[in-house]
């Protein structure tokens, strides 16, 4: 079986370095707000050249820490709206929600699957504060007019960077492009822990300083709460992890972008529409390769049978999930149909040329 992602393999890549910063942390006996916390935030801030980087307990939080931050510093404020791709993980709008902000749902584009940019500046409102653009299954949306729609109307810009670390437009990566981005390090992303994690970078240094404090507890002094926070720390073992593997992902983001390259080049099916991309541009880090098909069912199963592990990102929309019930009404025929067509094929930097030769050749002989 050639599995979706062998998560055991990409971390025994790296065995050794990071069995020794594990011990070296254990050794410590210091296990958070540490070193080596500080030193990951440091490399973080340095790799995607913004000036502030936090960490967090996990991508959800980094999102939510953001919006809340902002309330507390006057910029948003409850019933604000925020808007947000329709075709995105619910993450991202449970994030708007905790926060009792109003989630406005865009379209995507069919083709790129993430927001269709033609489509932004007609949903903006009075009401209107940030745009959260999702940079969705390792590609980034951005481009000047979005700039110019968020100078307009005065938004902030949001990047959810959970799945495109590295990525780069216009020589710049992936959680710079905006006001503030939140990261996830879940064991499965390009830039992995071994357990939860997560990031918030951003420009502003009040921002930065209240995301800090609200992350712990509300606390700058021990004792002393000046908001009502939350508990949400990047512990010292993951960031300790985070550092090795955070040397190795330029080189683990190419290898992905390789096996893309030979996906894009090499699938031949017209039952099969592959995602649309220039190969040669940096801006997609392949964090998933999803392909659409009208029998996607079919297709996954064929693939099962043939000893090819895919999975489905993602197989409800957000407003068709019980916890959104009060969005089940919108009309989003174009989200609808991605979610109903889309599958993820087996992409990572473990995997073998021949194993990404079967998978094309399965491909290439289904027939629906």
């Amino acid at each position: 079986m050639i599995k979706f992602l062998n998560l055991q393999k990409i971390n025994l890549t790296h065995q050794q370095e990071i069995e020794e910063t594990i011990l070296q942390t254990f050794r410590s006996g210091w296990y958070l707000l540490g070193d080596k916390v500080k030193t990951f935030e440091q490399e973080l801030s340095q790799y995607c050249n913004v000036p502030h980087a936090i960490g967090v307990a996990n991508g959800l939080d980094a999102l939510r820490l953001i919006f809340r931050a902002y309330i507390e510093l006057g910029i948003m404020k409850e019933g604000d709206e925020i808007l947000v791709p329709a075709n995105t993980y619910i993450a991202s709008i449970l994030a708007i929600t905790d926060n009792k902000l109003v989630p406005v749902l865009v379209e995507p584009d069919i083709n790129t699957y993430n927001i269709d940019i033609s489509k932004i500046e007609e949903k903006i409102t009075s009401k209107t504060k940030a745009l959260l653009l999702v940079h969705l299954y390792g590609s980034i949306v951005f481009s000047e007019d979005i700039e110019n729609i968020a100078e307009k109307h005065n938004l902030k810009i949001i990047e959810d960077n959970a799945q495109t670390i590295g990525a780069v437009w216009k020589n710049k990566k992936s959680g710079s492009l905006g006001d503030a981005a939140g990261f996830s390090f879940y064991p499965g992303k390009n830039l992995g822990a071994l357990g939860d994690a997560g990031a918030v970078t951003c420009k502003d240094q009040e921002l930065a300083t209240c995301i800090r404090t609200l992350a712990n507890y509300g606390s700058q002094k021990k004792y002393v709460n000046q908001y009502q926070g939350y508990n949400s720390r990047l512990d010292e073992i993951q960031a300790a992890v985070l550092s090795v593997k955070l040397k190795y992902l330029g080189t683990e983001n190419n290898r992905r972008k390789e096996i893309a390259k030979r996906y894009l080049t090499e699938i031949v099916n017209s039952n099969i529409v592959l995602p649309h991309h220039k190969i040669e541009e940096n801006s997609h880090v392949y964090h998933l390769f999803v392909i659409r098909t009208e029998n996607r069912d079919q297709l996954h199963k064929y693939l099962e049978e043939n000893g090819i592990q895919t999975l489905i990102h993602y197989p409800i929309p957000p407003h068709h999930q019980e916890a959104y019930s009060d969005l089940k009404e919108l009309e989003l025929p174009i989200t609808e149909k991605i979610h109903n067509e889309v599958l993820s094929l087996p992409i990572s930097p473990v995997m073998t040329d021949d194993e990404v030769s079967t998978v094309i050749h399965a491909l290439n002989n289904y027939q629906k």
